[in-house]
């Protein structure tokens, strides 16, 4: 017997509440899980679909993979966030719970995705010198993104931000990561003239004194991370960046990554930085230059036996000749 729509939909609330209560999952979690289920609720109506069985997940498949064009690991994480729901059915013991069939559904491989790119150091500081800082805004958007670079923060992370993280005296600011885990991180000279900066001129935006947030809109309230996205965007437009890929706030996470890999800093140190528990979690982070890739290509023995038979002589290279065909 399967689960009838009306009752499914029933408790999502319930389900959001627990999750954020008892796992402390992030907000902006919530707002993809709950993204996910809409989806899936709507779906199902506008079928006039009165259960929840496995031919109307099949056909969610469909739908996600023919009309709204999602790749595998898209349409993997929306079913990801259904057995979730599903599991919280059964802790409930709601009636036919164990008859989802999220449980019995394959993981769809993916491709070869390309890694998000990194900035090249010359690019990064193109970025924040185009950032007007002869003005309020401007001197603090250029905290924003100095920050996001120089310690590698999500942008999740620069938006939690408060006034009482930040210790100028011991060079140390606190960051909430994912999971709610805590991490401390060194602030160097330079990243604290940026910060004093605009914390000189904080108080001049609406109601500052309201809000223990760090960065503050022109409204007073606490930036909004489209906020930032969109302005990342607006700054993007004047700079003539010639590159492949889109580039948002998280490049400059990976770009930093990417520039202490290129220094030679262990990946345990990187890691250690970005707030991830495993280096697996670090490696995709981490895009080695091409002028790093070149000269890692050049320690390769053969490659220094040819040049070492080359200067010695021994070794004549030459073009060949070019081809003449045979008189008949």
């Amino acid at each position: 017997m399967a689960v009838t729509s009306d009752n499914f939909f029933r408790h999502m609330d319930d389900f959001f509440n627990y999750r954020q209560d008892i796992y402390e999952i992030s907000p902006q979690t919530v707002k993809s899980n709950r993204v996910d289920l809409d989806l899936f609720k709507n779906f199902i109506y506008s079928q006039n679909l009165r259960t929840i069985d496995g031919p109307a997940v099949i056909d969610f498949q469909y739908y996600l993979k023919k009309q709204r064009q999602n790749c595998g690991a898209s349409i993997n994480r929306k079913l990801f966030t259904l057995r979730s729901y599903g599991n919280f059915f059964k802790l409930y013991d709601l009636p036919c719970a164990d008859a989802l069939p999220f449980y019995d559904v394959l993981k769809i491989r993916s491709g070869y995705r390309n890694r998000p790119c990194a900035l090249t150091p010359k690019q990064v500081r193109l970025l924040l010198e185009s950032i007007d800082t002869h003005t309020i805004l401007g001197i603090r958007d250029y905290a924003v993104y100095a920050m996001m670079y120089q310690l590698g923060l999500r942008v999740g992370e620069v938006h939690d931000l408060n006034l009482a993280d930040l210790d100028f005296k011991k060079c140390k600011i606190n960051v909430i990561g994912k999971g709610r885990k805590p991490r401390t991180l060194h602030l160097n000279d330079e990243l604290i003239d940026i910060l004093s900066q605009y914390i000189a001129v904080r108080e001049r935006f609406l109601n500052s004194w309201l809000t223990p947030a760090l960065f503050i809109s022109k409204k007073g309230n606490r930036l909004a991370i489209r906020t930032m996205e969109d302005n990342l965007k607006k700054i993007l437009l004047y700079i003539p960046f010639e590159v492949s890929f889109n580039i948002s706030c998280h490049t400059l996470r990976h770009s930093m990554a990417s520039h202490l890999n290129d220094n030679n800093v262990d990946i345990l140190v990187i890691q250690s930085i970005l707030g991830h528990s495993s280096t697996r979690s670090t490696e995709p982070y981490i895009h080695p230059s091409q002028d790093s890739i070149r000269k890692a290509m050049e320690k390769l023995p053969g490659i220094k036996l040819v040049k070492e038979l080359i200067r010695n002589g021994e070794l004549n290279l030459r073009f060949q000749k070019p081809f003449r065909p045979k008189r008949e």
